[in-house]
């Protein structure tokens, strides 16, 4: 490695328990990241973390996307792993590939493919996250080095890729985007790339005073204080925040699960002091690791229909306490008030209609760019 160069975190994908019944057997994978930081030279991060035992990876590549299943005429890379093509990924570990030679500016689409030899059936605990992106999965048979793969399936998530690093100059940053199902995108149109990550990494692309990788780990469901389709934002926050790559800058937006109590369990009700007292940890944690971390305010969801009985008055007091203390403890090393952003000024307890997908919860397309947009990147400076 260069003396003034590091790795940094380009994309990522938060691991969690797949959704729904998934198995493979001597199937290929080719998904489809689209990165933020630019670079020569890569390295790809593959999770079996919620596996109950070791993952085979027979074979894998990295490549430019072009469109569909199908990569850039010479842009494939091999993959190898300690110089070999194929590796095993011990249960609940994470891998990284060797570095590989392939020139991708910021924002470039990817297509990472790997061939699983052996059977994985759903009983395995596999490595998922759904991604609001079409990935794809081959009939029966090793084609990661095809330029266009047959395809046998569509997939909208990501089975067991979690990171793709660059390397990168010294005075490059990273960025990760720490939070809930409003980070990840849910319900944003497939392929637009509406998440407030990409839209800050558009940004950060454009101001060019300083390159930055912006990683998107936000999970669906997930809560400060209690798990939830995976780990909590306080266990997960060592290996999904201080363990990334060349990470300087956090963003936290979390607590909107908290109060929701999806599976309505009285000893889960939480109150705005434990939801703060969490996230001051997470402060806490990040300053001792060198990182900034950012604190994002918690958008309305007083008209919510995606789960009923979600709001009560109650609820919305401790929301309104803890983005009063977001704002202005000065816990925080600044604020993205992604609140003020959304909010319908004449109901402060939900979101402008335009903003507002239609279930009372998530943003649309455009309320989702809102969110990129309201973060100031002077906080970066």
């Amino acid at each position: 490695m260069p003396s003034d160069g590091h790795w940094v975190g380009t994309w990522a994908a938060a691991p969690a328990p797949a959704e729904g019944v998934v198995g493979f057997n001597n199937h290929t994978l080719r998904m489809n990241p689209r990165i933020s930081l630019g670079g020569d030279r890569l390295r790809v991060r593959i999770s079996n973390a919620y596996g109950n035992r070791p993952l085979t990876i027979g074979a894998a590549q990295i490549a430019l996307r072009d469109k569909g299943p199908a990569i850039v005429e010479d842009s494939g890379r091999k993959l190898s792993f300690g110089g070999s093509d194929s590796t095993v990924i011990a249960a609940g570990a994470v891998l990284f590939s060797d570095p590989v030679e392939l020139s991708v500016p910021p924002l470039a689409d990817l297509a990472v493919s790997f061939h699983l030899p052996g059977e994985v059936l759903a009983n395995f605990s596999i490595t998922g996250r759904y991604a609001r992106q079409t990935n794809y999965i081959s009939p029966p048979g090793n084609f990661v080095a095809d330029r266009v793969m047959p395809v046998g399936n569509l997939s909208d998530q990501w089975f067991f890729l979690c990171g793709v690093d660059v390397l990168a100059s010294s005075e490059a940053c990273g960025v990760v985007a720490l939070g809930d199902s409003l980070t990840d995108g849910n319900i944003s149109t497939i392929d637009a790339y509406c998440r407030w990550p990409d839209q800050l990494a558009r940004r950060l692309v454009a101001h060019g005073r300083r390159p930055f990788g912006v990683v998107n780990n936000g999970l669906g469901g997930n809560r400060i204080l209690h798990d939830i389709r995976g780990d909590s934002g306080l266990r997960r926050f060592d290996r999904d925040v201080l363990a990334q790559p060349g990470v300087t800058h956090a963003i936290v937006m979390l607590g909107t699960n908290d109060l929701r109590n999806r599976w309505a369990r009285p000893e889960e009700e939480v109150t705005a002091e434990q939801m703060i007292a969490g996230l001051q940890q997470m402060v806490v944690r990040a300053h001792s690791a060198g990182i900034k971390l950012f604190g994002a305010t918690l958008t309305p969801f007083g008209n919510e229909t995606f789960m009923a009985n979600a709001w009560n008055p109650t609820r919305e007091r401790h929301r309104v306490t803890v983005n009063a203390w977001i704002r202005e403890s000065g816990a925080f090393d600044g604020v993205a008030d992604f609140d003020a952003a959304l909010l319908d000024p004449q109901i402060p307890t939900q979101m402008r209609t335009v903003d507002d997908c239609g279930d009372g919860l998530h943003p649309s397309d455009s309320g989702y760019c809102k969110m990129g947009h309201a973060i100031d990147l002077t906080l970066f400076d």
